[in-house]
């Protein structure tokens, strides 16, 4: 008699990179219906800037035209996959803002280099569930509000007496993000935090961070949101 063979269950393969960037652009479609335009014009143009530098310097040599236009091609490509990037990541973040917790996302999964952040909020509202984020960088402390300034004011006040208090004269910038006509787009959040002057050193910034870890209480965060696993909704 034969004996029956066990078979472990095969793990799905992960989808190709071509593939995965496929399903990136058509989500970014679905909330960016310009995205075909500006992937088109993008790729256009370094094409065009090879082709002209082609004939303007080589025009009687064809393989440096060869040459001018392969590397137009490529730099149109890499156009392409810099336009496709940036406005995936905006209609990603569009589909969470305005939600509690979507402050927290950013500074958990787009923080760059050099900055500390936690999707642990510092101060939350219990009734509207507006909050304030914190995040530490070499620009110095950060007090990020999510809500309408009316009702996040007082708790950017007293973040701002608790950070005095520990961090001394460390720069403090506050950030709003929410309705009101002068705030930050979510998706911007990251790259705002990255043009404030610079003011601590790493280490500073690892000193401040842990002085500020260490008196802060731990909050019942809003239920958060992720960007990257966010369920695209149904075009109208």
């Amino acid at each position: 008699m034969a004996r029956s063979k066990d078979k472990s269950p095969r793990t799905p393969k992960e989808p190709g990179r071509l593939k995965q960037m496929w399903q990136v652009f058509q989500m970014t479609r679905r909330y960016d219906s310009n995205i075909v335009l500006f992937m088109i014009l993008g790729f256009l143009v370094p094409v065009v800037i090879g082709l002209a530098f082609a004939l303007l310097l080589t025009p009687d040599n064809g393989f440096t035209i060869a040459l001018w236009i392969v590397a137009g091609v490529l730099g149109g490509v890499l156009a392409m996959l810099i336009i496709l990037g940036r406005r995936a990541e905006k209609a990603a973040y569009s589909q969470i803002e305005g939600q509690p917790g979507a402050v927290g996302a950013v500074l958990r999964s787009s923080l760059k280099r050099g900055w500390v952040g936690s999707e642990m909020p510092v101060a939350v509202n219990g009734k509207t569930q507006d909050a304030v984020y914190r995040a530490v960088g070499r620009g110095g402390v950060v007090l990020i509000s999510e809500g309408p300034r009316t009702r996040t004011a007082r708790m950017l006040d007293e973040e701002k007496r608790s950070v005095a208090k520990v961090g001394g004269n460390v720069a403090v910038t506050v950030i709003a993000v929410g309705p009101d006509a002068d705030a930050v787009p979510l998706h911007k959040l990251a790259r705002r935090l990255t043009k404030i002057k610079p003011t601590l050193t790493k280490a500073e910034v690892l000193a401040v961070n842990n002085r500020l870890n260490s008196m802060t209480k731990k909050l019942p965060i809003p239920k958060g949101v992720d960007p990257t696993k966010a369920r695209p909704q149904r075009g109208n």
